[in-house]
């Protein structure tokens, strides 16, 4: 798919980028290879391809959350910036 300097020009108003002609030839050319290329791999067969998040086989190992008490509090607030008694003390946010 050819990307003209006229999509590449109104994409840069769009987000705000100026660029100069060079660059803008640039991108219309890298633009419209990347789309060549998402042309080709739409051609593929991908009909027994299951649908994946990752190429990878990946898990999240999860932990049951478990309260417990607080061992040592000032070893845990000796680093704090600011604190308010057992508490760490943060900036407000917003009025």
């Amino acid at each position: 798919m050819k990307i003209t300097l006229e999509t590449v020009e109104q994409v840069a108003k769009l987000a705000r980028l100026g660029l100069n002609e060079s660059e803008k030839r640039l991108m219309a050319e890298q633009l419209s290879a990347i789309l060549d290329y998402a042309d080709q791999l739409q051609k593929l067969d991908t009909t027994n391809v299951e649908p994946m998040a990752h190429p990878l086989k990946t898990f999240t190992p999860y932990r049951e959350d478990i309260v417990k008490p607080c061992d040592d509090l000032e070893a845990i607030l000796k680093n704090a910036p600011k604190r308010d008694k057992d508490f760490f003390e943060v900036p407000k946010i917003g009025d």
